[in-house]
């Protein structure tokens, strides 16, 4: 019995050392799955404050909370399983099939940035002004929520999948384990965030109500949000194109196709960053960044104009077939 005993506490010993080993390795890799996908987390707390535009102030805390909820649904039962499962069948047929997924992916944000342009240069606000005129806040609320959660998954998918291409674990369930933590941390960061700024105007009220150097504050951050939230406008839209510029650019190196170009503009932004001669990484990722952003602009552009001109050619062919 005691020699059984000692055998068993042995046992467990060894267990809870491999279990923290386990969970060290989580933490790494949760550490560089994170960091890769920081530029679409940016895009994503850039986004999401629009979709509280119009509502009545003490919705915005449970509109943020119904997008937050479908967001994590999004990433926990949706792009997880799904993400595993073509990771997994990729090493068994011998094709990757996360990359293309994820250009897919890139292709979308830049097509969704460059429409923003495109909105922002022909004055064309068709859509905010047609969901502003919804005169049910019940219906308008939903259907702002549903827009967000809609957006909300392409973002979380290009986050889960950067995440999973970023980890370098065997074992399945340690994969799973990462992306889970990898998705509610993100998801709490950024819904967290995304709450604090739209009560931003709320927060500078209540401090003007006070005195002194307090109310001067409030007062100068209430006068502040308007540009706060016009400068995340800004920045989503150049998010949308680098980063989706990049994932492009990125899988193309990947898959081996046009290389040529990935390797032109990273040679291209090393060779600026050095002549520089200051800040040398900084300046490598801003100029990376930058290409990445032109790259996205073009291909969004393309697919904007193709989009834009099926309509016509609809309408021309009913014009046409009209007696």
């Amino acid at each position: 019995m005691p020699s059984g005993l000692i055998a068993l506490l042995d046992d467990v010993a060894t267990l809870t050392k491999l279990a923290a080993a386990s969970m060290d390795d989580i933490g790494a890799a949760v550490g560089k799955a994170g960091s890769k996908a920081a530029g679409v987390v940016i895009d994503d707390t850039a986004v999401t404050p629009r979709y509280v535009t119009g509502l009545a102030p003490e919705r915005e805390l449970p509109i943020i909370g119904k997008i937050a909820l479908g967001s994590l649904k999004n990433k926990l039962l949706i792009i997880l399983p799904v993400a595993l499962f073509l990771s997994w069948l990729g090493q068994r047929i011998g094709f990757d099939l996360i990359t293309p997924l994820l250009m897919c992916g890139g292709a979308y944000l830049c097509f969704e940035g460059a429409e923003k342009l495109w909105e922002k240069v022909a004055g064309d606000h068709h859509d905010t002004e047609e969901l502003l005129a919804c005169d049910d806040p019940a219906e308008l609320e939903q259907r702002q929520v549903a827009g967000a959660i809609r957006t909300d998954f392409i973002l979380s998918a290009e986050i889960m999948v950067i995440a999973l291409a970023a980890l370098e674990l065997t074992a399945l369930w340690l994969e799973a384990a990462v992306l889970a933590v990898v998705g509610i941390a993100i998801t709490v960061a950024v819904y967290g965030t995304v709450g604090l700024i739209v009560k931003l105007d709320d927060i500078g009220l209540h401090l003007a109500s006070k005195g002194g150097a307090i109310a001067a504050f409030g007062r100068g951050l209430v006068r502040g949000v308007p540009k706060l939230l016009a400068a995340l406008s800004v920045i989503g839209t150049a998010a949308m194109l680098w980063v989706g510029g990049q994932i492009l650019l990125h899988g193309m190196e990947v898959l081996h196709i046009g290389e040529a170009l990935p390797h032109f503009t990273h040679e291209l932004a090393n060779k600026g960053a050095a002549a520089l001669g200051f800040w040398e990484a900084a300046w490598a990722w801003i100029l990376n960044a930058l290409f990445g952003a032109i790259v996205g602009i073009i291909v969004g552009a393309v697919i904007v104009g193709v989009l834009h001109l099926l309509p016509s050619r609809k309408a021309a062919s009913a014009e046409a077939g009209a007696p």
